[in-house]
C-alpha cells in the first residue's frame, strides 16, 4: 500500500477527469503558507454515504482537489447526529488537513437538543464556504384529502392531533421543522421519530404516516408516480425541480423557512491564509455551469457564501431555531 500522503497517477487520472466532467479549468491560488497542501486533505461526513451531504462532499472533493494538487479524502463518519464527525474535526489540528462537510441541521440543532452538554458548538469551527442550499419539502399520501397547506391547516384544526408526521428521529431537523409548522399554523400533530428518511419514507409509502419533510430526491420518483402529493418547498424560492409547487410563503405561511444548507468547515484557529486559499477554490468551483446543473439535478442549488457571510448564517439560524427547539421541548435521543 502507497502512502498516504502519495498522490498516485491513478489519483491523479480520476482528478482530471473529474475536473474535465464539471468543466473546470485552472484557476490562480489564493495566497496560503508555503507549501500547503504538501498531502491530501480529509474532507469528513457525517452522515452515510449517499445522502444529500455526502453528494455535497464528492460533487466538490475531487475538483477541489486538484485545484490543490493533493487529493481530497472524503471520509463518512455517520452517526450521533453528527457527533462523531463533528468532534473529530473540532480535535483535529488546525491546520487545514481535516475539514467538515457539515448539514446544517446537525451543525445548529443537535447542540439544541442533546439531553446533556453538546460535545461540540458552533464556536468550535471556523467557516470557509456554503456549498449547497436545499429547501424541504412538505409531502403527503397522495389519499389524504388536503391537497393544498391550506387544506392541511384547516383539516389539522378541525381534527387535533389526528394527523401525524414522520422524521428522522427525535432531534432531527424533520423533527423541528414539523414543530415550526405547528407553532406558525396554530396545529397540533402528532410526531413519529424513525431511524432515518429511508425507513420514514417507507411507512409514509406504506400509509403508516401522513407526512413528512425532506430534501426533493428521495421524494420525486414517488411524487410523479402519483404514491405521493408534494404541497409546498420551504425555501425562499421555488425548486426548478418542481416548478409548479408553491413556497411555503406563498402558501400562507411567510416565515416557515427550513432550508438546508452543507457547508465546509475547519477546527477553530485554522489560520486565514488557508480559509482564504480553500473559500477561493470553493467559490470558482461552486459557481461552474457543471457543478450547478448538477446540484440542481439533486433538488439543490448551488450557493456560495463565503466565511463572514456563513458565520452570520450560523449565528441568525442558531437563534431562530433555538425558539423553535425551546417552545416545543425538543431533545434527542
Amino acid at each position: 500500500m502507497k502512502p498516504a500522503h502519495t498522490l498516485s497517477r491513478r489519483a491523479l487520472g480520476l482528478a482530471a477527469l473529474g475536473i474535465a466532467a464539471l468543466g473546470i479549468a485552472p484557476a490562480l491560488h489564493a495566497q496560503a503558507p508555503a507549501g500547503y497542501p504538501s498531502r491530501p486533505v480529509m474532507l469528513l461526513v457525517p452522515t452515510a454515504a449517499g445522502g444529500t451531504t455526502d453528494i455535497a462532499a464528492r460533487m466538490l472533493g475531487v475538483p477541489l482537489g486538484a485545484a490543490l494538487g493533493q487529493t481530497v479524502v472524503v471520509d463518512n463518519k455517520g452517526g450521533a447526529n453528527g457527533v462523531i464527525a463533528a468532534g473529530a474535526v473540532k480535535r483535529a489540528e488546525p491546520d487545514g488537513y481535516t475539514l467538515l462537510m457539515q448539514y446544517s441541521g446537525y451543525h445548529v440543532i443537535t447542540p439544541l437538543v442533546s439531553k446533556q452538554a453538546p460535545q461540540w458548538e458552533a464556536k468550535d469551527f471556523t467557516p470557509v464556504a456554503n456549498v449547497l442550499s436545499a429547501p424541504q419539502i412538505v409531502v403527503v399520501r397522495a389519499d389524504l384529502p388536503f391537497k393544498t397547506m391550506a387544506e392541511l391547516v384547516a383539516y389539522a384544526k378541525a381534527h387535533p392531533g389526528k394527523i401525524n408526521y414522520a422524521s428522522s428521529g427525535n432531534g432531527s431537523l424533520q423533527h423541528a421543522t414539523g414543530a415550526m409548522l405547528e407553532q406558525q399554523a396554530g396545529i397540533q400533530l402528532t410526531h413519529i421519530p424513525y431511524k432515518g428518511t429511508g425507513p420514514a419514507l417507507q411507512d409514509l409509502l406504506g400509509g403508516q404516516v401522513d407526512i413528512t419533510f425532506g430534501t426533493a430526491p428521495p421524494f420525486v420518483p414517488h411524487i410523479q408516480s402519483g404514491k405521493l402529493r408534494v404541497l409546498a418547498t420551504t425555501g425562499k424560492t421555488r425548486l426548478p425541480s418542481l416548478p409548479d409547487v408553491p413556497t411555503t410563503a406563498e402558501a400562507g405561511l411567510p416565515n416557515l423557512d427550513a432550508t438546508s444548507w452543507f457547508a465546509v468547515f475547519a477546527p477553530a484557529r485554522t489560520p486565514k491564509p488557508i480559509i482564504d486559499k480553500l473559500t477561493a477554490e470553493i467559490a470558482r468551483i461552486v459557481s461552474t455551469p457543471a457543478f450547478r446543473q448538477k446540484a440542481q439535478e439533486q433538488g439543490a442549488t448551488a450557493d456560495y457564501l463565503n466565511p463572514q457571510q456563513m458565520d452570520a448564517l450560523v449565528k441568525s439560524e442558531t437563534a431562530r431555531w433555538t425558539e423553535v427547539v425551546k417552545a416545543a421541548k425538543i431533545e434527542a435521543d
